[in-house]
């Protein structure tokens, strides 16, 4: 599933680097999402895999902490990204004429540059409230990688900032993400409507169905996290909901937007196509 993952999502970036058609905001989102993917991805399964390989379940302190700081900050890297592409396309269908002006490469990079201080930031301020904490001897996680939650309600000391600051983040962060993306889509529901059947609403609903399917894998999962976690205390059925939003997005994301997408099928047949003729 690892490998699955890494390749897919570099096949979709080398697609789209090696394509001058796919030189466009939406691809350009496109291809930090797969490389965030990636990292997510290989912030948690090589240790996973290593632990399986050497029969021990063990991880030191730092590696710890380096766990929490990087899957959270490329998890709320994503999250951002999600917003950006809901913005891409809402400014594409509800205001074409005005879309390479908006949508310049500039402004692009930006809201790139900015979801990675976000993420940043927020994780660096969750890591540092980590190392407040103490910890007993001999520490279980119940789970196959540190887990921000899972790590705080293993803690000895006292939790409740750090476990106020998670609801605060998560409304902030993950609530201002979703209604900008529920919002950006009502706008272009009401757009396309009133659009005569044809081409381009096609093509506007394909387009915007690959996203529509990420983001629900992606809060779905995500939220089903949160449900299991809530309810229930047993260490399986909680390593299988973080299993769920951890590994099974990132690896289905690049059949979804290879899939149901002409123009990456068409990119990804000529990367094929040259290396059957090197063959």
């Amino acid at each position: 599933m690892y490998l699955v993952t890494v390749l897919g999502n570099l096949l979709i970036i080398l697609a789209i680097r090696s394509d001058a058609h796919l030189h466009t905001p939406m691809y350009f989102f496109l291809s930090n999402l797969s490389f965030t993917d990636i990292c997510i991805s290989t912030s948690t399964i090589p240790k996973m895999l290593l632990n399986i390989q050497a029969q021990s379940q063990s991880i030191s302190y730092i590696g710890c902490l380096s766990q929490v700081f990087f899957l959270m900050a490329f998890l709320v890297l994503e999250n951002c990204l999600l917003t950006a592409m809901a913005y891409d396309r809402y400014v594409a269908i509800c205001h074409p004429l005005k879309y390479p002006i908006i949508m310049n490469p500039s402004f692009c990079v930006l809201l790139v540059l900015v979801s990675l201080f976000i993420s940043g930031v927020n994780s660096l301020l969750h890591t540092l409230m980590v190392l407040q904490l103490s910890f007993c001897t001999h520490l279980e996680i119940p789970d196959f990688f540190c887990e921000l939650s899972q790590v705080i309600k293993s803690a000895c000391s006292d939790t409740l900032i750090n476990n106020i600051l998670i609801y605060i983040s998560s409304v902030i962060l993950g609530g201002s993400a979703l209604f900008g993306i529920i919002f950006s889509y009502s706008l272009i529901v009401c757009s396309l409507l009133r659009l005569p059947a044809g081409g381009r609403k096609y093509k506007a609903f394909s387009t915007c169905g690959s996203h529509l399917l990420v983001v629900s894998l992606f809060y779905g999962t995500a939220f089903g996290v949160y449900i299991s976690s809530s309810v229930t205390e047993s260490s399986r059925k909680t390593a299988v909901a973080s299993l769920m939003y951890s590994v099974v997005p990132q690896i289905l994301n690049p059949f979804i937007y290879s899939l149901r997408n002409e123009d990456m099928k068409m990119a990804l047949g000529k990367i094929f196509g040259r290396i059957s003729f090197l063959r």
